[in-house]
């Protein structure tokens, strides 16, 4: 509830239904897999294919931007064709390009490959963020995604070594075959074409009454902006967390597991994010958390030892589901067509593509990766200030959006 007592309001609809967000969620899993994988299938490209570290960032991006060019794929589709038809061609695509990457292993053809199953993924997840988003209460729904995708997370941490890359990228495929089994779930169309919002007004004498307000364009491409830097940040981290702690006073075995362990933590962050939501609206503990993911980036600068990287993965994880609830439950507040809602890959695509390539970069420098974990945090920052512009221009306009949850 918004400081002048009104409160945002989101009618029931199909994607309230359990096979609708059952599906949605598996659809998420599967599209982002690749993108949770990576400290795994970073490595095995360096230990088993050969590829130079700065060649892992290059193909990490490729894979990366492909997610963000399906999402805006998805964005001109996802309301005016069906669904199914859509999720089929798209599944269809990544299918065949992870397929073909067995057999072509060299980076040149690597790299194109990876392209295209990102961008089939990238559709693919489009159509599952918008299915999620469609849902009457997207904190919640979001929420429980996110809680699967720890579980997830942690499962494929934790297996994905004990695969070739062979291996890994026929895992990928299956997990989009097992989706299409279940395609009759996933409703066709979106429940409503409007960026508007509908605010519970309460008058002085106490009684109650619906307004519609017309959301401004900006509100949407704001969050989607600032989950680009947001993601620059994970994107840099993530790829490199690993091969940063080698030759550290940080042991392999001990940094291996807690890439496995410290999924779980992400769990707490799932039920915090929510009850915060429920209290205090989503605004206000993400930009906080946002400041907290910077800091606990750059910790990394001042020396890497067992204990240290172990915090740094716990508060990471944790920072990243909260983050990700809160940023797309924003856009799902807004968007009922699903329209924006399925850009969120585009945007983290986008940012987890430039982060991998700007660390590259920074490591092509001679920056080393003192340099990565700064321009990981700055970007957070740069997120935490898209924030709060946003916020203090809804706090004028429409206060119950500005402090929803």
């Amino acid at each position: 509830m918004s400081n002048d007592g009104n409160t945002l309001l989101h009618q029931r609809t199909i994607f309230d239904g359990w096979r609708s967000l059952t599906i949605g969620i598996y659809m998420a899993l599967t599209g982002y897999a690749v993108m949770v994988g990576l400290p795994v299938i970073s490595s095995s490209w360096v230990n088993n294919l050969g590829f130079t570290e700065v060649q892992v960032g290059y193909v990490t991006s490729a894979d990366l931007f492909g997610l963000a060019i399906g999402a805006v794929i998805a964005f001109f589709v996802v309301a005016k064709f069906d669904r199914r038809l859509i999720t089929i061609v798209a599944a269809g695509v990544a299918i065949v390009a992870n397929l073909l990457c067995i057999y072509f292993q060299s980076y040149e053809v690597t790299l194109p490959l990876r392209l295209v199953a990102g961008t089939g993924a990238g559709v693919y997840t489009g159509i599952a963020v918008a299915t999620i988003g469609g849902h009457s209460r997207p904190a919640f729904a979001f929420g429980l995604e996110l809680f699967a995708f720890a579980f997830s997370q942690a499962g494929e941490l934790k297996f994905l070594p004990y695969l070739s890359i062979e291996g890994m990228y026929i895992a990928f495929a299956a997990t989009f075959v097992i989706g299409l089994l279940f395609i009759s779930w996933l409703p066709r169309r979106p429940a409503d074409d409007a960026l508007d919002v509908e605010v519970d007004v309460e008058e002085q004498s106490g009684e109650h009454h619906v307004e519609h307000r017309h959301v401004p364009n900006y509100v949407p491409w704001l969050v989607l902006t600032a989950v680009t830097f947001t993601y620059i940040n994970i994107g840099g981290y993530w790829a490199y967390v690993e091969l940063a702690t080698v030759g550290t006073a940080a042991s392999p075995e001990w940094v291996a597991d807690m890439l496995v362990y410290t999924s779980f933590f992400s769990i707490i962050g799932c039920l915090l994010a929510v009850l915060l939501s429920n209290r205090y609206g989503l605004s206000k503990p993400l930009l906080v958390t946002l400041v907290f993911q910077a800091s606990i980036v750059v910790m990394l600068v001042f020396g890497i030892t067992n204990y240290r990287v172990a915090f740094s993965m716990f508060a990471f994880n944790f920072c990243w589901i909260f983050v990700d609830i809160y940023q797309a439950a924003m856009v799902a507040n807004v968007d009922r067509s699903g329209r924006y809602v399925s850009l969120l890959p585009a945007a983290q695509g986008l940012g987890n593509g430039l982060g991998p390539a700007m660390a590259a970069t920074v490591l092509s420098w001679g920056l080393g990766y003192n340099g990565v974990f700064i321009m990981s945090a700055s970007a957070s920052i740069m997120a935490m200030l898209v924030y709060l512009y946003m916020y203090l221009k809804l706090r004028r306009t429409i206060p119950a959006l500005a402090d929803a949850s």
